[in-house]
């Protein structure tokens, strides 16, 4: 049975619109509430967000919600999602939610479910939380609720505990007028680094805009023009990470597998379907096993379980190190990483050259339906007629965001292949989304 509102990422939406109005996101309380009481007698869930205008609103509604069933709410305020995950399971909270939409515009807004284990809710949970969606609920107990003032100090330690001394380095952040706005600085300035921050003045409406991980263009330039040695992007709720050589080229999720992976002296690591051939084929001379999953975080995740494996991600940033954290963090990939850098001896620019990468394209094509257009045969006999132009020189993946109105269209091979390739697949889609 598939789930009605819960996509790969939680509830998605634009704020205020259908599902995320607070009329909606009132009964998303009570429903989860409801289900929380029937597994714990006295429920706690603690509540976070992201620096977007929208969440106080759905923060309200959500924590009305939840205090109908009986459940207390505790605030943890502006924290990034790894944060809200970290916190959940050290205080043995039954539930943990994260208000945010990623990397999205600061018009969308989501709503995140974690478990007591500080993961995200398997995806019977989410449909037993629908179900209850479409019973008319009575409230059932007067919940209450606190603000939990330790969050950040709790969260920080934490992170820091994880790092060695990064003193000597200068860094260059960027913390996409998110949440890690208040913590990034603070953290690697505790871990000895000279740090100059950006984009940490979030008014509502800039969170993600011209800067973050998915627009690191003026950090590239900042780090270049400033002489420092790397710089760190975030994205708007601080999951993922990307980092910046001092050449200003980016370091970004692959690149960030492949160090770890040889320093670590990982067995196996595991990517998804677009993860460079490049890592594929250096991390096979190194002798350490690669497997591609579906694109998202939550297919690394049970990979990485059912493989007994502990090293995952995507190129986004999105890392996984299970060792440390049940989720992706970004502040924890940077100091993680940026100490096996350190345990290497060879600095970001070092690693960049270590791992060439295959000509890769990308294109995101913006439709009225994706899941539609996704099932049309045109489509599929093109992806086959795109393969075996690649002829085993590459590869083709097409795919519908999962959090916004898109079609992906990767190619990856011979430069001088891939554009036709690519170019000839994207106007089919629009075609397609248009007729």
């Amino acid at each position: 049975m598939s789930r009605k509102y819960f996509g790969t990422d939680g509830v998605r939406g634009v704020a205020g619109e259908p599902p995320l109005t607070p009329e909606f996101v009132l009964k998303l309380g009570q429903a989860a509430g409801a289900y929380f009481k029937s597994h714990d007698r006295r429920p706690v869930v603690l509540l976070g967000k992201d620096t977007r205008q929208s969440c106080d609103l759905l923060e309200a509604a959500l924590a009305a919600g939840l205090m109908s069933q009986g459940v207390r709410v505790e605030h943890l305020g502006v924290l990034p999602t790894p944060g809200v995950a970290y916190l959940t399971k050290q205080l043995g909270a039954t539930a943990g939610v994260m208000i945010s939409a990623s990397h999205n515009p600061y018009q969308d807004n989501g709503i995140k479910f974690f478990s007591a284990q500080g993961d995200k809710l398997p995806d019977e949970v989410e449909l037993e939380i629908e179900k209850l969606l479409e019973q008319d609920l009575k409230t059932d107990g007067i919940g209450t609720v606190a603000d939990f003032r330790e969050a950040e100090r709790m969260y920080l330690d934490f992170l820091a505990s994880k790092g060695r001394s990064l003193e000597g380095l200068k860094i260059v952040l960027d913390t996409a007028n998110g949440a890690t706005y208040r913590l990034a600085h603070r953290l690697f300035q505790r871990l000895g680094a000279e740090v100059f921050v950006m984009f940490n003045t979030p008014d509502g409406r800039n969170i993600n805009k011209g800067c973050g991980s998915t627009h690191p263009e003026f950090l590239k330039a900042q780090v270049v023009e400033m002489g420092y040695d790397l710089g760190v992007a975030f994205d708007g709720d601080g999951d993922r990470a990307i980092l910046i050589d001092r050449q200003g080229r980016e370091f970004h999720g692959d690149h960030v597998l492949y160090l770890n992976a040889l320093v670590r002296r990982e067995p196996g690591v595991v990517g998804t379907l677009m993860s460079n051939m490049g890592l594929e084929v250096k991390l096979r001379e190194a002798g350490i096993t690669f497997y591609r999953t579906a694109v998202g975080d939550r297919y690394v995740y049970e990979k990485l379980r059912a493989s007994s494996l502990t090293l995952g991600g995507e190129q986004s940033g999105h890392i996984l190190f299970l060792d440390h954290a049940p989720t992706g963090d970004g502040m924890l990939t940077a100091v993680l990483t940026l100490s096996a850098m350190l345990e290497s001896g060879r600095d970001l620019v070092e690693w960049h050259d270590a791992l060439p990468m295959f000509p890769q394209l990308l294109k995101n094509v913006r439709v009225r339906d994706k899941h539609a257009l996704m099932q049309k045969p045109e489509l599929h006999a093109a992806i086959t007629q795109a393969e075996a132009r690649l002829a085993g020189q590459g590869r083709i993946n097409v795919r519908p965001s999962g959090t916004e109105p898109l079609v992906r269209v990767m190619v990856e091979g011979p430069a001088e292949l891939i554009e036709g390739v690519s170019a000839e697949v994207v106007q089919l889609v629009q075609r397609l989304d248009e007729a």
